[in-house]
């Protein structure tokens, strides 16, 4: 077994509760959500938690890419070549785990019993070791990602203010709500060119929602276009540690403690494990 392997084994024994599970979702691609993700898992972990970053963006996996890394292992070699989770979780920047993309996860739709039950199995041991896990999905909705934001703990959805991302991203929030009104999604309106306008953005947004979904946004941000962005990407070394005083990365910042803030003020009671959610939503699309 891995040193790897061992640490986790040996902070599962030491952890004592169930990770809480983030899906990182958009209506269309291009819109920053693998990068946000990114940069909202590392500023979690300088926040004393631990996390796991799990890329499931199907066909265009790029958070090794983002951390200037080259991954050994991803998803598709989980069930290839029986390699564990726990032998292919790779090292990021404060601490930070992930696991590689690559994968199509629509392919849990169609793997046997037997590969899928193993798929279960070694995730509900990573819920046991982290603090949070978080599934940066594909852009759009298939079953599969359906599936893995209904299990989640909470959805936030990113998208930019060009009308056809906004366009898209309400319709991904249509369809989350229509299958389970009560998960909390947070919507992150990413390169606003200001404060003021990317409010005013969220507002309309949630007029939108209110009116025709009977329902409200748990939380809305403004992540504002800032170059520091760009030039953290071309680095490939996040912008929360390459410019720690930037505007987006004080935004990011701000983010991360709300968010932390008001999970420590909510009760949590989980009736029904993050496993068993997905099972259950995994069978429902594959009938």
């Amino acid at each position: 077994m891995s040193d790897q392997a061992n640490t986790l084994r040996t902070r599962m024994q030491q952890h004592g509760k169930l990770a809480r599970t983030i899906a990182f979702a958009s209506g269309k691609g291009g819109v920053g959500k693998s990068n946000t993700a990114l940069n909202f898992a590392i500023e979690l972990q300088k926040n004393n938690q631990t996390v796991l970053l799990f890329d499931l963006d199907i066909g265009m996996g790029n958070i090794d890419i983002l951390l200037g890394n080259s991954s050994k292992c991803s998803l598709i070699h989980f069930f290839s070549d029986f390699i564990s989770f726990h032998d292919m979780i790779e090292s990021g920047p404060k601490g930070l785990d992930y696991i590689a993309g690559g994968a199509n996860i629509n392919d849990l739709l169609s793997v046997n019993d037997d590969h899928l039950e193993r798929f279960f199995a070694e995730y509900n041991e990573l819920l046991l070791i982290y603090d949070y896990v978080i599934f940066d999905l594909g852009a759009g909705l298939t079953d599969t990602t359906m599936a893995f934001i209904l299990a989640a703990d909470d959805c936030f959805i990113v998208t930019t203010p060009e009308p056809t991302a906004i366009t898209d991203a309400y319709s991904v929030m249509k369809q989350v709500v229509r299958s389970n009104s009560t998960l909390p999604i947070h919507l992150l309106m990413n390169r606003s060119p200001d404060v003021k306008a990317g409010r005013q953005q969220i507002q309309r947004f949630e007029k939108v929602v209110q009116h025709f979904l009977k329902t409200n946004i748990t939380s809305g941000s403004v992540l504002i276009n800032d170059q520091a962005v760009t030039t953290a990407v071309m680095q490939q070394h996040p912008y929360v540690l390459s410019q720690p005083k930037s505007a987006i990365s004080q935004v990011m910042a701000r983010l991360v403690k709300t968010y932390l803030k008001d999970n420590k003020l909510e009760i949590v009671v989980k009736n029904v494990s993050f496993v068993d959610k997905l099972k259950r939503f995994l069978t429902e699309r594959s009938t």
